[in-house]
Order: C-alpha cells, then sequence, then structure tokens
C-alpha cells in the first residue's frame, strides 16, 4: 500500500447523502454533529449535519481511511478548508431532486476543487426525478472542461460509496506511481 492512512472528505448538498455514506461504510461507530434543521428552505430534512461527520473504513491490507462528511449549507463554508486539508480527494454529492441541481454541482465542485482535483462526483436521488437522469451531468462536466468521475449512487448502499471511494484511492495511486 502507497499510504498508510488516507483521509476522504464527503461535501456537497444538503440531503444528498454524505452522513449516510459515511454511516454505511464505517467500520467504527460514526461520530456525529447533527442537530435539528433549521434551514426547510434549502431541505425539509429534519435533522442536518452542522460540524463533522466522522468514520474509518480498514481496507483488506490493515491501511485505515477517514471518512469526514462536511455540512452541506454554504454557511458553513469556513469548515471546509479545514476539513479538507490532507485530504487525498474528495466525493461531491448532489441531491438529483433538487431544483437547482447543475447550479449546486457548479458550486460544490468549484469550492472543493480549491482544496484539491481529485474528486469523484455521486449523484443521489435519481429515483425520485426520472428526468434526463445522468445525462444533464455528463453534458454540463464536458461543457465545462471537467473530467471527473462521474456515479449515478445510492447513498445508503454499500457498494455504491464503496465504488466512489475506491476511484479516488486508485487515482492517488495512479499519480504517485507516476511520479
Amino acid at each position: 500500500m502507497l499510504l498508510q492512512k488516507y483521509k476522504i472528505v464527503f461535501g456537497g448538498t444538503m440531503g444528498a447523502g454524505k452522513s449516510s455514506a459515511i454511516q454505511i461504510l464505517s467500520d467504527i461507530p460514526v461520530v456525529s454533529t447533527e442537530a435539528v434543521n433549521t434551514d426547510i428552505a434549502a431541505h425539509t430534512k429534519a435533522l442536518t449535519t452542522v460540524g463533522i461527520d466522522y468514520g474509518e473504513i480498514v481496507l483488506d491490507d490493515g491501511a485505515t481511511i477517514g471518512l469526514y462528511g462536511t455540512p452541506g449549507q454554504e454557511r458553513f463554508n469556513f469548515m471546509w478548508s479545514i476539513v479538507c486539508k490532507g485530504a487525498i480527494g474528495t466525493v461531491v454529492l448532489i441531491d438529483h431532486s433538487g431544483p437547482n441541481r447543475l447550479k449546486d454541482l457548479e458550486f460544490y465542485l468549484n469550492s472543493f476543487k480549491e482544496y484539491g482535483e481529485n474528486i469523484v462526483i455521486g449523484i443521489t436521488h435519481l429515483d425520485e426525478e426520472k428526468e434526463q437522469q445522468l445525462k444533464i451531468y455528463r453534458d454540463w462536466l464536458n461543457i465545462n472542461k471537467h473530467n471527473y468521475p462521474l456515479f449515478s449512487v445510492d447513498a445508503r448502499q454499500k457498494d455504491d460509496v464503496l465504488l466512489m471511494v475506491e476511484t479516488l484511492i486508485a487515482n492517488v495511486e495512479v499519480e504517485l506511481l507516476s511520479q
């Protein structure tokens, strides 16, 4: 293994499944900072992350990955740079059922690429809004000349989330081997 300890950040829209993704992967009880959601205009869910979520997953070779979930609300963006420090990559989750999904993608992608280019994008809640599925995101990425892996995910499904994490790790290993 090229790195002994990984740190991966989960960022993106409120309600996209960041906390669920960390819960489904973590081998330890997740440290959560969920509080009552007072921003009902942004999302109607009852609880929302206001600090960070933290979990860990241990790979077959014994390497540990720290999983850090950031709050989705822009008002907590001051925390993003702190959480992203030292991360090998970021999973950006976008809620497809949101009314501004492409603007959300642009905002979170631009925000998190400041901290590193190793990003994968996961689109959640595709079952709630059937319109155009992943095509709108692929088209947007092409038009804006972005080349990030794009996944359709259910953040409650371990295999879906694990595929994004494995992609981030593979990107790092390829980069290290090419140096």
